[in-house]
Protein backbone atom coordinates (compact mmCIF):
# COMPACT_ATOMS: atom_id res chain seq x y z
CA UNK A 1 0.00 0.00 0.00
CA UNK A 2 0.90 3.38 -0.58
CA UNK A 3 2.93 5.49 2.46
CA UNK A 4 0.54 8.22 3.96
CA UNK A 5 3.20 11.04 4.96
CA UNK A 6 0.27 12.85 6.14
CA UNK A 7 -0.13 11.23 8.96
CA UNK A 8 1.83 9.79 12.21
CA UNK A 9 0.56 6.75 12.07
CA UNK A 10 -1.71 4.78 9.44
CA UNK A 11 -5.06 4.64 10.12
CA UNK A 12 -6.16 1.68 11.26
CA UNK A 13 -8.04 -0.71 8.91
CA UNK A 14 -10.77 -3.48 10.17
CA UNK A 15 -13.66 -5.38 8.88
CA UNK A 16 -16.73 -3.85 9.28
CA UNK A 17 -19.05 -4.77 11.70
CA UNK A 18 -22.87 -4.01 13.03
CA UNK A 19 -21.17 -2.18 15.62
CA UNK A 20 -19.73 0.55 13.56
CA UNK A 21 -23.00 1.63 11.73
CA UNK A 22 -23.38 4.51 14.19
CA UNK A 23 -20.73 6.10 13.09
CA UNK A 24 -20.36 4.74 9.64
CA UNK A 25 -24.20 6.23 9.16
CA UNK A 26 -23.31 9.37 10.79
CA UNK A 27 -20.24 10.31 8.29
CA UNK A 28 -22.56 9.18 5.23
CA UNK A 29 -24.97 11.21 6.06
CA UNK A 30 -22.57 14.40 6.70
CA UNK A 31 -20.99 13.76 3.12
CA UNK A 32 -23.80 12.66 0.78
CA UNK A 33 -27.48 14.27 0.36
CA UNK A 34 -28.55 10.67 -1.08
CA UNK A 35 -27.06 9.06 2.09
CA UNK A 36 -27.23 4.74 2.08
CA UNK A 37 -29.57 3.77 4.88
CA UNK A 38 -28.85 1.48 7.72
CA UNK A 39 -30.37 -1.36 6.06
CA UNK A 40 -28.54 -0.55 2.55
CA UNK A 41 -25.09 -1.28 5.39
CA UNK A 42 -26.92 -3.91 7.22
CA UNK A 43 -27.93 -5.69 3.51
CA UNK A 44 -24.34 -5.75 2.29
CA UNK A 45 -22.93 -7.15 5.58
CA UNK A 46 -25.31 -9.90 5.46
CA UNK A 47 -24.36 -10.71 1.81
CA UNK A 48 -20.95 -10.80 2.92
CA UNK A 49 -19.36 -8.11 0.89
CA UNK A 50 -15.99 -6.83 1.12
CA UNK A 51 -16.50 -4.08 4.17
CA UNK A 52 -14.07 -2.06 6.01
CA UNK A 53 -13.87 0.90 8.21
CA UNK A 54 -10.98 3.51 9.18
CA UNK A 55 -10.35 4.31 12.63
CA UNK A 56 -7.58 7.18 13.57
CA UNK A 57 -5.23 6.33 16.70
CA UNK A 58 -7.69 8.60 18.81
CA UNK A 59 -10.50 5.65 17.68
CA UNK A 60 -12.83 8.36 15.42
CA UNK A 61 -13.90 6.77 12.55
CA UNK A 62 -12.09 8.40 9.07
CA UNK A 63 -13.77 5.94 6.43
CA UNK A 64 -14.71 3.48 4.74
CA UNK A 65 -15.64 1.38 2.17
CA UNK A 66 -18.15 -1.42 0.90
CA UNK A 67 -17.31 -3.79 -2.23
CA UNK A 68 -19.31 -6.40 -4.03
CA UNK A 69 -16.73 -9.45 -5.09
CA UNK A 70 -17.64 -11.22 -8.37
CA UNK A 71 -16.47 -14.00 -10.73
CA UNK A 72 -12.41 -12.54 -11.58
CA UNK A 73 -13.65 -8.58 -10.43
CA UNK A 74 -14.68 -6.42 -8.13
CA UNK A 75 -17.17 -3.68 -7.63
CA UNK A 76 -16.80 -0.84 -5.59
CA UNK A 77 -20.26 0.29 -3.87
CA UNK A 78 -19.12 2.67 -1.40
CA UNK A 79 -16.06 4.69 -0.55
CA UNK A 80 -16.09 7.34 1.76
CA UNK A 81 -13.41 9.88 3.32
CA UNK A 82 -14.42 12.20 6.13
CA UNK A 83 -14.48 15.74 4.53
CA UNK A 84 -11.95 17.27 6.70
CA UNK A 85 -9.48 14.42 6.13
CA UNK A 86 -10.46 14.64 2.23
CA UNK A 87 -7.50 15.05 -0.16
CA UNK A 88 -4.95 13.88 2.54
CA UNK A 89 -4.88 10.50 0.93
CA UNK A 90 -6.97 8.29 2.97
CA UNK A 91 -9.03 7.21 -0.53
CA UNK A 92 -6.20 6.34 -2.26
CA UNK A 93 -4.87 4.34 0.71
CA UNK A 94 -8.16 2.46 0.92
CA UNK A 95 -8.14 1.39 -3.47
CA UNK A 96 -4.49 0.62 -2.78
CA UNK A 97 -6.16 -1.62 0.17
CA UNK A 98 -9.14 -3.09 -2.30
CA UNK A 99 -6.97 -3.20 -5.20
CA UNK A 100 -3.88 -5.91 -3.13
CA UNK A 101 -7.05 -8.06 -2.10
CA UNK A 102 -8.24 -7.92 -5.64
CA UNK A 103 -4.44 -9.65 -6.56
CA UNK A 104 -4.44 -11.88 -3.81
CA UNK A 105 -7.96 -13.49 -4.98
CA UNK A 106 -6.81 -13.16 -8.73
CA UNK A 107 -9.99 -10.46 -9.26
CA UNK A 108 -8.73 -8.80 -12.53
CA UNK A 109 -10.73 -5.84 -12.85
CA UNK A 110 -12.46 -3.25 -10.27
CA UNK A 111 -15.35 -1.65 -11.19
CA UNK A 112 -17.41 1.42 -9.95
CA UNK A 113 -20.13 4.06 -11.10
CA UNK A 114 -19.72 8.32 -10.08
CA UNK A 115 -22.40 10.70 -10.59
CA UNK A 116 -21.78 12.53 -13.37
CA UNK A 117 -21.76 15.11 -11.80
CA UNK A 118 -18.47 14.45 -9.04
CA UNK A 119 -15.91 15.73 -11.15
CA UNK A 120 -13.33 15.69 -8.59
CA UNK A 121 -14.44 12.04 -7.65
CA UNK A 122 -13.45 11.12 -11.06
CA UNK A 123 -10.29 13.21 -11.53
CA UNK A 124 -9.18 11.09 -8.16
CA UNK A 125 -10.21 7.59 -9.80
CA UNK A 126 -8.45 8.92 -13.85
CA UNK A 127 -5.16 9.47 -11.82
CA UNK A 128 -5.69 6.19 -9.81
CA UNK A 129 -6.05 4.77 -13.11
CA UNK A 130 -9.20 3.88 -14.08
CA UNK A 131 -11.00 4.38 -17.30
CA UNK A 132 -14.59 5.29 -18.10
CA UNK A 133 -16.12 2.00 -19.30
CA UNK A 134 -19.95 3.66 -19.88
CA UNK A 135 -22.89 5.50 -18.45
CA UNK A 136 -25.89 4.55 -16.48
CA UNK A 137 -28.86 6.69 -17.24
CA UNK A 138 -30.97 7.95 -13.95
CA UNK A 139 -28.42 5.76 -12.05
CA UNK A 140 -28.80 8.06 -8.80
CA UNK A 141 -31.12 10.39 -7.01
CA UNK A 142 -31.19 13.55 -7.54
CA UNK A 143 -33.33 16.59 -6.75
CA UNK A 144 -36.31 16.68 -8.97
CA UNK A 145 -34.70 14.31 -11.44
CA UNK A 146 -32.23 11.09 -11.47
CA UNK A 147 -28.69 11.49 -12.63
CA UNK A 148 -26.47 9.64 -14.67
CA UNK A 149 -23.21 7.88 -13.49
CA UNK A 150 -20.36 7.15 -15.33
CA UNK A 151 -18.90 3.66 -14.76
CA UNK A 152 -14.98 3.30 -14.40
CA UNK A 153 -13.08 0.11 -14.86
CA UNK A 154 -9.34 -0.46 -13.74
CA UNK A 155 -7.41 -3.28 -14.99
CA UNK A 156 -5.80 -5.16 -11.87
CA UNK A 157 -2.37 -6.71 -12.81
CA UNK A 158 -1.82 -10.58 -11.05
CA UNK A 159 0.45 -9.38 -8.28
CA UNK A 160 4.18 -11.40 -9.00
CA UNK A 161 4.31 -14.49 -7.95
CA UNK A 162 0.52 -14.91 -8.29
CA UNK A 163 0.88 -15.93 -11.98
CA UNK A 164 0.98 -20.36 -12.07
CA UNK A 165 -1.89 -21.72 -11.84
CA UNK A 166 -2.29 -22.79 -7.82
Amino acid sequence: MSALPQFDTAPTRVPMALADLDAVLALEQTVYPFPWTRGNFVDSLVAGHVAHVLYERSGSLVGYSVALAGVEEMHLLNLTVTPALQGRGLGRWMLDALVTQCRDERRTQLWLEVRASNLRARSVYARYGFEEAGLRRGYYPALGRREDAIVMRLAVAPSKGNDALG
